[in-house]
């Protein structure tokens, strides 16, 4: 089974996650709530205290964000993830967002 990160577990998100976990899949979560993550964490997944220590050795992250800058900052901000993760990191960004920035976050994952 796959390694996964999954970032932001709102309504949709903490959803999504738990699916992955109850498929056997090794889930890493992290989310500014930790209700969310401890509901996740009770499930079977693994928590991290930052995006970053989540993602570390992850074959996969996955991000469910509540806006576009959201995601900006998670993936292009001054610590974001697209400039630590290995090569060949799959990244899905599942968040609702404007074409434009899912093209410009897309353009710097392939960069």
């Amino acid at each position: 089974m796959a390694a996964i990160t999954f970032i932001g577990l709102g309504n949709m998100g903490g959803p999504m996650a738990s699916n992955l976990v109850k498929a056997g899949h090794t889930v890493t979560v992290f989310d500014l709530s930790k209700e969310a993550v401890a509901a996740l964490v009770s499930e079977g997944a693994k928590s991290a205290a930052t995006a970053h220590e989540a993602a570390a050795g992850a074959e996969c992250v996955i991000t469910m964000l509540p806006a576009g800058q959201h995601v900006e900052a998670v993936y292009l901000g001054d610590d974001g993830l697209l400039a630590k993760l290995p090569a060949g990191t799959l990244v899905i960004d599942s968040s609702t967002i404007s074409p434009e920035t899912a093209r410009a976050v897309a353009e710097q994952a392939t960069a």
